[in-house]
């Protein structure tokens, strides 16, 4: 339990409740002076090997023996993104670098007061796989396998990691189910194509959106966009990227492109936009595709000219069939 202050540490005058800036604050009854309980950072880290994620077991309190992120506080002076990456490499051995910042939450503890929690995602770069000084236990774990976990934030977290990355493993098992033995080396090497780009595309997913957006308010042909709100551009754009991993990856199919493009179609039409300045808005989302691509070197590691023109059929067939069910739309 958090201890409470009963003196200052400036006068040794007793502690009162005193209000300040319409918060209750502890303040220092003879020389005024208030206390403020910030909340204390707590990082995590999740780190995913082919589905599977670090877990440690506790060793001691609060939750003895439970499971958990690897988990624990920031050193004062410390930076917070080395902070998770030393908490990592005490408790489980692992070394890694940070991929991003996943989720932000606070919590209120009845050991320690209030605590921020920052979980990042990192990847795995070295080390053995070893429980440390307060950890009984350091595993992996399959996705599906995964135990109660201590922490509230930790299962927030992990379940948020677990929804951003839903659609990339179906693309991936679309792609695995279609490459085993039998397949021809040339489907093999464009499927092995086909997941760089797909990489490409949600790694850069933002950049893409946001490029995206900026041209939507610059471009002639998207004028009828430039009061579109921000975020409504955003999740449009978001949602056909997605489509379009789905697809290359075989787990989208003609259906869904029917059902998404003429009721997008339909709504545009409704709205007074002309169909123009629609069909000109989903080619800049697959310019904007290409052109990271191209900037990232996915289309350029000793590829077939067969298997680029396979990519680019199959890219062209999509934007066709959207095109096609977006005029149905307007119909």
């Amino acid at each position: 339990m958090k201890k409470q202050r009963k003196f200052c540490i400036y006068c040794g005058g007793q502690i009162t409740k005193k209000k300040e800036d319409h918060v209750l604050r502890d303040c220092c009854s003879n020389c005024h002076c208030f206390f403020y309980d910030n909340p204390l950072p707590v990082v995590s880290a999740i780190v995913d090997d082919s589905r599977q994620i670090l877990l440690v077991k506790r060793d001691r309190p609060p939750f003895k023996g439970l499971w958990c992120l690897p988990t624990g506080f920031a050193e004062a002076g410390e930076n917070i993104e080395e902070a998770a990456l030393r908490e990592l490499q005490e408790e489980t051995g692992i070394k890694g670098r940070i991929s991003r910042l996943l989720d932000v939450d606070s919590y209120k503890s009845r050991f320690y007061g209030d605590l921020l929690f920052l979980t990042f995602v990192v990847e795995k770069t070295g080390g053995r796989l070893a429980a440390g000084d307060d950890s009984a236990q350091a595993r992996f774990f399959t996705i599906n396998e995964i135990p109660p976990l201590a922490f509230r934030s930790n299962r927030r977290a992990l379940t948020a990691y677990v929804k951003s990355k839903k659609d990339y493993w179906a693309i991936l098992d679309a792609i695995a189910h279609r490459n085993d033995d039998k397949t021809l080396p040339a489907l093999k090497a464009a499927n092995s194509m086909t997941r760089r780009l797909i990489n490409v595309i949600i790694k850069n997913k933002e950049k893409m959106i946001n490029q995206w957006i900026e041209e939507m308010h610059t471009n002639p042909s998207t004028a009828e966009y430039r009061n579109s709100e921000i975020r409504a551009l955003y999740n449009t754009c978001d949602k056909i990227i997605s489509q379009i991993t789905l697809w290359l990856g075989n787990a989208y199919d003609v259906d869904h492109i029917k059902n998404f493009y003429t009721k997008l179609g339909l709504e545009r039409k409704k709205a007074g936009v002309r169909i123009s300045g629609v069909l000109s808005a989903l080619s800049l989302i697959r310019k904007h595709i290409w052109d990271v691509a191209l900037a990232q070197g996915a289309l350029q590691k000793n590829l077939d000219l067969y298997m680029t023109f396979e990519l680019q059929r199959r890219m062209t067939i999509f934007f066709d069939l959207a095109t096609f069910y977006i005029s149905r739309g307007y119909e």
